[in-house]
């Protein structure tokens, strides 16, 4: 029955952000919604300047109705065949406010899209405007999930399981890790979006392992949440995938780092979110290492660019194979977790 209800759930977002791209790209282009690239980005992309930005709401709209008609049917089937159990309410808890943070943070993208675009500028609210905003957002994000869990098991599960060395518990300091994973992966997500179709890309194949991941942990609601990020990530790819007709923006790489994180959150155990969203973790590290190795050896350059899909592109790689590798290291990523799933090391 599953099955039925992720292929349900892919051609539903698939199909309504291929539609609405078709709709919403030329008016994104006639309100002059033009993305201006960075002064001090690659000179390469200068092409691309004007191409319309904020497409994120595409497939944002297209997940969200996605699930909209998935889920409650997917629950309501569940009931009355009697399949109903206190795991299945805590699931369906998580996931509501793990769509309603992934959106909060495309808000908090809209927002610093739409300054861009008035002030006509590539700077938006600043990092301190973004990071306030967005650690308010985790916080509310974390503090249902404590509530929840309370609520029904007695008390909040704070265990981080280490794959091959059991778990460790790290009581109420759970929270402020588990925070600053999700915000430093929201980020990382943004950075990634720097190449047509990279994040689009990245998501697609984070959302595929995700796919197998929750059938193995038996949470097929949140099977049918990666379907639909998966079906969404690929409808955005006819519009975005190079040559881009569109960006997604901030509005659209806040969102699906913010639905990755929703999704590993929502498994219980967040090292499989880490090891998930691995590529984008190291678009994060390349450009801090890139910083610290700057100004130790007093003005060289690990990287002929950062973040790192740049340095690709300064060696000679084009954008659809750096799109094709990082995808692939995607899977990779996930299928570590399958594997170590199976043997029960994790």
């Amino acid at each position: 029955m599953i099955e039925f209800y992720i292929c349900l759930a892919i051609i539903i977002a698939f199909l309504i952000t291929v539609f609405l791209g078709k709709i919403l790209i030329p008016i994104l282009t006639k309100l002059k919604c033009g993305q201006t690239i960075f002064e001090i980005g690659p000179n390469w992309h200068k092409s691309k300047q004007g191409t319309p930005t904020m497409g994120g709401i595409i497939f944002i709209i297209g997940i969200t109705l996605s699930l909209v008609v998935c889920l409650p049917l997917y629950y309501l089937s569940g009931i009355i065949i009697g399949i109903k159990t206190i795991e299945t309410h805590v699931t369906i808890i998580k996931i509501i406010a793990g769509i309603i943070m992934a959106l909060c943070y495309a808000l908090v993208g809209f927002i610093d899209d739409y300054i861009k675009i008035v002030k006509n500028r590539n700077l938006g609210l600043t990092a301190k405007q973004k990071l306030i905003m967005q650690f308010m957002i985790v916080s509310s994000y974390l503090g249902s999930i404590y509530l929840t869990e309370t609520f029904y098991f007695g008390e909040a599960r704070t265990l981080v399981s280490i794959p091959f060395f059991g778990q460790l518990n790290l009581g109420q300091t759970y929270w402020i890790f588990a925070a600053f994973v999700i915000v430093g992966i929201v980020n990382a997500a943004n950075l990634t979006d720097g190449v047509d179709g990279l994040c689009a890309t990245v998501s697609l194949a984070n959302g595929v392992g995700y796919i197998t991941i929750a059938q193995m942990l038996a949470m097929n609601g949140l099977a049918i949440l990666s379907s639909a990020m998966v079906g969404g990530s690929l409808g955005f790819l006819i519009w975005n995938f190079y040559p881009a007709k569109v960006f997604m923006g901030d509005t659209g790489s806040f969102f699906l780092g913010g639905l990755t994180c929703a999704i590993g959150m929502t498994t219980g155990n967040i090292s499989i979110l880490i090891i998930v969203a691995a590529v984008y973790i190291l678009e994060m590290l390349s450009v801090i290492i890139q910083v610290i190795y700057f100004k130790i050896s007093h003005g060289k350059r690990l990287l002929k660019m950062s973040p790192v899909h740049h340095h690709f592109e300064m060696i000679g790689y084009p954008e659809k194979k750096i799109c094709y590798i990082f995808a692939v290291l995607a899977f990779i990523c996930s299928l570590i977790v399958i594997i170590i799933l199976y043997i029960g090391k994790i």
